[in-house]
């Protein structure tokens, strides 16, 4: 078996040591740090996520695959960074404000993170402005919302409102959480929905023409 190939069972099975192992393998192999991350760590996670989309895995297996996927990502971060090697985009995501729910959310950048998207994760209860801020100062591509309370959705709409008002028009918004619906989301002006994980990884591509 390949190294490759053995880095994609190693994060598909959440071995974090032996993709540790394997990702400095490797680059001792003069692997570059580009192919390791495309072909062993972002390939192990797209099975992972095809694996969740069909509920052949679940929420746990998804977590341990994930922290596998960085414990390799972690030793070729500074090496990419040094090469300038481009993420497939920058994504900020984020539970609105007044909503404290975060599970996932969680998910949802773990996934995006193991597909190639250098991501910000804002944390809960994030405010208006701070998703407002965030498009502005880090020159993001997409702001990602989530919300598990109805009375929490409305506030999406402001943020949408502005990154218009701010001249933002070029940052995409998708949103999701379990009272959100694509009803919403046509409602809003939101770029898209998702309404799990593994189709929130796929829309962020399709956002970005990837």
């Amino acid at each position: 078996m390949q190294v490759f190939e053995q880095i994609v069972d190693s994060v598909f099975k959440g071995e974090a040591e032996e993709v540790t192992r394997l990702t400095k393998l490797a680059l001792a192999q003069d692997i570059s740090a580009q192919d390791i991350l495309n072909n062993g760590l972002v390939a192990g996670m797209d099975i992972v996520s095809e694996k969740f989309k069909a509920n052949e895995i679940f929420i746990p297996e998804v977590l341990v695959s994930a922290r596998a996927m960085k414990a390799g990502m972690s030793i070729i971060r500074p090496i990419l960074a040094e090469t300038n090697i481009e993420a497939l985009g920058k994504v900020a995501i984020g539970s609105i404000q007044g909503d404290l729910h975060d599970i996932g959310k969680n998910i949802v950048g773990m996934l995006l993170e193991g597909a190639g998207f250098e991501v910000i994760d804002l944390g809960a209860d994030v405010t208006i402005d701070r998703f407002i801020q965030t498009a502005q100062n880090e020159n993001v591509d997409i702001i990602g919302m989530s919300a598990l309370l109805t009375t929490t959705m409305i506030n999406m709409k402001a943020v949408i409102e502005g990154l218009k008002n701010a001249g933002l028009k070029g940052v995409k918004v998708m949103i999701g959480g379990a009272p959100v619906t694509q009803t919403f989301s046509d409602q809003i002006g939101a770029d898209g929905y998702a309404d799990d994980a593994s189709r929130a990884v796929d829309l962020a591509k399709g956002l970005l023409g990837r």
